[in-house]
């Protein structure tokens, strides 16, 4: 797994750690196919609120589907922009990886919120599914 990646206090950073696994595990034809399958850079931005208040504290990962074919932890570096930025809560997160929540259902009542190119969001859900069979996600 990728220590650099998690963030103390996120369920979803073991998740996003795994999947950071798996796309290293990844041969370099399948790095390659999933690539030119997805074709984008996903900004992940998960929230988690801190006690009463509306106030919440945020982990950012990237996920590059275009070029590296890899995860990093926090925004799209320099040079390189998000063609999606996805927002949501630590526990939405958990539920998509895990299959109890559809990325569909998840934007429909508002738990996942997206800005960019929204036909590409769309695509997270077969990035899960397709990276599960290489980690424990």
């Amino acid at each position: 797994m990728t220590e650099d990646l998690k963030v103390a206090g996120f369920k979803s950073s073991e998740l996003v750690s795994e999947l950071g696994a798996a796309f290293e595990a990844f041969s370099s034809a399948e790095k390659t196919s999933q690539i030119k399958k997805t074709n984008g850079v996903f900004v992940i931005v998960i929230t988690k609120p801190l006690g009463p208040s509306p106030a919440a504290k945020e982990a950012i990962w990237t996920i590059d589907l275009k070029k590296a074919g890899k995860v990093t932890k926090g925004p799209a570096p320099a040079g390189s922009k998000a063609d999606v930025t996805i927002t949501m809560e630590d526990e939405t997160f958990t539920d998509l990886a895990s299959g109890k929540l559809s990325g569909q259902k998840a934007f429909m009542t508002g738990k996942l919120k997206t800005k960019g190119n929204i036909m590409l969001a769309t695509k997270l859900d077969g990035i899960l599914k397709s990276t599960k069979s290489k980690s424990k996600l």
